[in-house]
């Protein structure tokens, strides 16, 4: 992971956000080559320490590889939080598309999910005191199915291992919806309504299961 550093934080101890990239769950790096459109550069700009972290992407590693590698970077920080005068209390998350369905998991799938992984720093938490999804996938079943793209399709059956249909319980396991529970954090969620390559609905379907728990 690349850490930013404000040089004015907002506050002291300082907020923190993990940020996901995205690319298919398949392709893209923590750097950012363009630093003037870097989301972890604004928020650092804005006084947050940032990290940009690196996963394994579907090439190297299915389901939940991802996950782990996401929830890892959350435990890294809560350790690393006095180091780099992080208030361990106040950790959100932050991903776009690959990014914003990981982040997801990251904020929903508890500790009772068996997706920790064993990258370290165990004896710390991995849950976040918020989170933001620019249009994430939510329940991929259903993205599956109404995604327009091959591309797509095929995309997942890298990350998922194959089908729906002939693995439906990754699929499951898979969907940020399944692990909304009335302690998860803040969710906002971003997405544009022609989105041609995550639906709309996608959005909506998970603000629907946040509004019935309650949050």
């Amino acid at each position: 992971l690349d850490v930013y550093i404000p040089e004015t934080p907002i506050a002291t101890p300082m907020p923190a956000i993990v940020y996901i990239h995205g690319g298919s769950w398949r392709i893209g790096d923590k750097a950012i080559s363009d630093p003037l459109r870097s989301y972890p550069t604004y928020l650092a700009r804005h006084g947050f320490l940032t990290v940009s972290i690196n996963y394994r992407l579907s090439g190297v590693a299915p389901f939940p590889a991802a996950v782990e590698d996401s929830k890892c970077a959350v435990r890294w920080l809560r350790a690393n939080a006095e180091k780099y005068n992080v208030d361990p209390e106040r950790i959100g998350v932050w991903g776009a598309s690959a990014g914003g369905h990981l982040a997801m998991m990251v904020a929903c799938a508890d500790e009772t999910a068996d997706l920790e992984g064993n990258g370290g720093w165990s004896e710390y938490s991995s849950r976040v005191q918020a989170v933001c999804s620019y249009y994430g996938a939510t329940d991929l079943p259903s993205y599956y199915r109404t995604v327009s793209s091959d591309a797509f399709r095929s995309f997942m059956e890298q990350f998922l291992g194959g089908t729906p249909d002939k693995f439906p319980e990754i699929y499951e396991a898979a969907s940020p919806t399944n692990y909304v529970t009335a302690d998860d954090p803040p969710l906002l969620l971003v997405h544009g309504d022609l989105d041609p390559n995550v639906p709309f609905a996608q959005s909506e379907i998970m603000y629907r299961v946040y509004q019935q728990a309650g949050l």
